[in-house]
């Protein structure tokens, strides 16, 4: 049988705490490296360089949406094309509209209108609801806040298309408007 005689003395006590602290402190280093290489490479694969046009879809409409909302000094200069619906709110300016869309919440077909804030010239003649298709750059503005606003350089009337709506971005996604109501 073996018997160990350890003798706890003050400098022992502060290489234990001293090995440990250096311990967390690596693994600190670690999550933080992660978290910001796996941040920065999902916010430069969701959209093509400024000098390309990027086509926002039904399928990543929100991904993208979310994605420049929430990082909007890393998307301004990007040229982007999508479509979408007029919708006018009454403390817009004549030369703004929501390029917008209905974004599903539940099986109920209840949902949100989502989309983004855009600028043209003419948009005081264009009919709300109507549907369009845009092509512009996304710049940074201020509506109640600092967000994305689409300077319109094309515009051209659609037909309603068949998936009209889109889904949230993710599985954590909690809507934070109070703009729902339900499809007839």
């Amino acid at each position: 049988m073996f018997i160990y005689n350890f003798k706890l003395s003050k400098t022992n006590i502060f290489k234990i705490f001293f090995v440990i602290a250096v311990i967390i402190l690596f693994i600190l280093f670690i999550i933080s490296a992660y978290k910001i290489y796996s941040t920065g490479k999902s916010t430069n694969t969701i959209l093509p360089s400024s000098t390309d046009v990027a086509e926002i879809t039904t399928q990543n409409y929100t991904n993208i949406l979310k994605t420049v909302h929430e990082n909007i000094d890393t998307y301004v200069g990007q040229k982007i094309k999508f479509s979408g619906y007029i919708y006018k709110a009454e403390d817009f300016n004549k030369n703004q509209f929501v390029l917008a869309r209905d974004m599903l919440i539940n099986d109920n077909k209840q949902s949100l209108i989502v989309g983004f804030l855009c600028e043209c010239k003419n948009a005081d003649d264009l009919p709300d609801k109507s549907w369009v298709e845009i092509t512009g750059t996304i710049t940074k503005g201020d509506y109640h806040g600092s967000i994305p606003i689409i300077k319109v350089k094309e515009i051209n009337q659609i037909e309603k298309p068949q998936d009209e709506f889109v889904y949230p971005p993710d599985d954590n996604y909690l809507p934070t408007s109070a703009l729902a109501y339900t499809e007839n």
